[in-house]
């Protein structure tokens, strides 16, 4: 048995182009990461009874925070959380929310990219060196960084 799709096709639209009820289509929506950062700050980089206070203050502030990406500024391979950024996609500029860390983060401060895996509780290292709204986690490069004589980390000027 052949079905002609063509016809097929005209017919369904047919008859709901004089559809009057509701529509059902929705304007998209710029996709958000942040439950993705939520967990990753929860589970992964601020876990454990030793970061709780600080892990409430952060999530208490990501409720409040009204941007659709954000990146987790992560110290180095071992990702050690450092700050939250708000990554704004028509500029591709990206803007410390909060933590410790530069103001802004340009393509060429930046090192290396993550994605978070939720599944799993950990970062992953992306293959890639272009950010994009996949990424969820960057380190800027080493020399960025710099320690003061108490031994914290600042950031150079």
């Amino acid at each position: 048995m052949s079905v002609d799709w063509d016809k097929r096709s005209t017919a369904s639209f047919s008859m709901t182009a004089d559809y009057n009820g509701p529509k059902l289509f929705k304007e998209p929506t710029s996709k958000s990461n942040k439950s993705i950062i939520i967990n990753a700050i929860a589970h992964c980089c601020l876990a454990g009874k030793v970061n709780e206070s600080q892990k409430n203050v952060v999530l208490e502030e990501l409720e409040k925070c009204k941007a659709n990406h954000l990146l987790i500024l992560l110290r180095d391979g071992s990702c050690q959380y450092r700050g939250i950024y708000c990554y704004l996609t028509d500029t591709e500029e990206i803007i410390k929310f909060l933590g410790t860390g530069p103001r802004t983060i340009t393509r060429k401060m930046t090192d290396k990219l993550y994605k978070y895996s939720c599944d799993r509780k950990q970062f992953g290292l992306m293959p890639t060196k272009t950010l994009s709204i996949t990424v969820d986690a960057v380190t800027i490069h080493n020399h960025l960084w710099q320690v003061k004589r108490k031994g914290s980390l600042t950031m150079k000027k």
